[in-house]
């Protein structure tokens, strides 16, 4: 029995320090302190099997909810540092990434999208992607990025 409780013990440390890490039926909810302090009703990341799904993700300043300032070029940056933020958490990187999905407020900034997004990525291997253009985003971004990653045997 008191190793029963040493593990819960253990389990409970995990959970704490991997940031509002909840587990209902073999899924893993996800969030930051500093994401989950702003109060949206979504988890960050859910895992669930060998899988991690991220939400969408914008150009946001760190903690806040306002969009960083300068357009398409450093939302995108932003956008990407939240991405692997979320990733580093994980023991995950942008090349464990095989799914993201770009919506763009106006599809004539694909290219400066396209030029920050590839930086990310090492000898231009990239996850499958698809990009559609939309009349909104939230909090008036330029772009959105959700992303699927899987983990490797490793992690």
């Amino acid at each position: 029995m008191r190793h029963l409780w040493a593990a819960l013990a253990a389990l409970a440390m995990i959970v704490v320090t991997a940031g509002s890490v909840q587990a209902d039926e073999g899924l893993h909810h996800f969030s930051r302190p500093d994401v989950a302090a702003l109060g949206f009703p979504f988890s960050e990341a859910v895992r669930h099997g060998d899988t991690l799904y991220l939400s969408g993700v914008i150009g946001t300043q760190a903690g806040k909810a306002e969009v960083v300032p300068g357009g398409i070029g450093p939302e995108t940056e932003a956008t990407m540092e939240h991405i692997r933020a979320v990733l580093a958490a994980h023991g995950l990187g942008f090349g464990n990434l095989v799914k993201c999905t770009a919506f763009l407020a106006d599809m004539a900034e694909w290219p400066q999208f396209n030029d920050v997004y590839a930086c990310y990525f090492e000898n231009g291997v990239f996850p499958a992607r698809s990009a559609f253009g939309v009349s909104g985003l939230a909090l008036g971004a330029r772009l959105e990025l959700e992303c699927v990653a899987a983990f490797d045997d490793a992690s």
